[in-house]
């Protein structure tokens, strides 16, 4: 298991800080990806395994070269975890902007897509050939949150994109599974007001459950570390007590 090569997009902060840096201390080398140089280089923290490559993952070029980049330095990607993502607007489908919803979808669903497919295209050409990328969904990719049309059809729209590069991937020896995570600790949840007061389905505000993100990132490193024999299709992790069917 020690030295494979993970890709991490959106390492500069929540979730994937937090992955990032339990996949450092599991001797993963890690490419961190993210907008933000600064934020990579904190959540890189000077380790020697860690490369920093800022990205915008909506840009096709820039994700190109992040992988180009990652087989240019360590030969190979093992494994992609596509985190990078954006909460978007609260509206409901009635009253969404055109602009809102797209960019909402060109980073949740686009990048991942985009990010997926350079994955998958490195992880085919290296031998020996193979990988894993793990998708990063929602709880919302099975139940919305009120007023949340664009994050919530684009995770849906993750789980489909999980299941067509699983699909895809079989012949290459490439696995793809998927985590939905709900309320961990994270600058999101204050988006969503989970921590304050997160609007429920009856129109009422409800202070909601949180959980450590350190646990999701054992659930990451859980799927990262299976076997190639094995795979994950899709993992659940959320805090205990949290409106969740049904949102409450």
């Amino acid at each position: 298991m020690s030295g494979r090569i993970a890709v991490v997009t959106g390492a500069g902060s929540g979730i994937g800080r937090a992955v990032t840096r339990a996949l450092l201390e599991a001797d993963f080398r890690v490419v961190l990806a993210g907008r933000r140089e600064d934020a990579l280089r904190e959540t890189a923290d000077g380790h020697p395994h860690a490369l920093v490559v800022p990205t915008d993952v909506t840009v096709e070029a820039e994700v190109e070269a992040l992988f180009a980049r990652a087989v240019a330095e360590w030969g190979r990607v093992d494994l992609l975890f596509n985190n990078a993502g954006a909460f978007g607007p609260s509206a409901s489908a009635a009253e969404i902007a055109l602009d809102d919803w797209q960019h909402t979808l060109d980073v949740n669903l686009t990048g991942s897509l985009l990010c997926a497919r350079a994955a998958m295209r490195a992880m085919i050409a290296q031998q020996p050939s193979g990988g894993r990328i793990i998708n990063n969904g929602s709880i919302s990719a099975h139940v919305p949150r009120p007023l949340s049309v664009a994050y919530t059809v684009s995770k849906h729209a993750i789980s489909g994109l999980t299941k067509s590069i699983d699909l895809d991937g079989r012949a290459h020896g490439i696995s793809c599974g998927q985590i939905d995570i709900g309320n961990a600790r994270t600058s999101i949840m204050s988006e969503v007001g989970a921590s304050s007061g997160a609007l429920q389905p009856d129109g009422s505000r409800r202070v909601e459950p949180t959980f450590d993100v350190a646990d999701a990132a054992r659930a990451v490193l859980f799927m990262a570390q299976l076997p190639a024999e094995s795979n994950i299709s899709t993992l659940t992790i959320a805090a205990a007590g949290m409106p969740f069917g049904g949102r409450g």
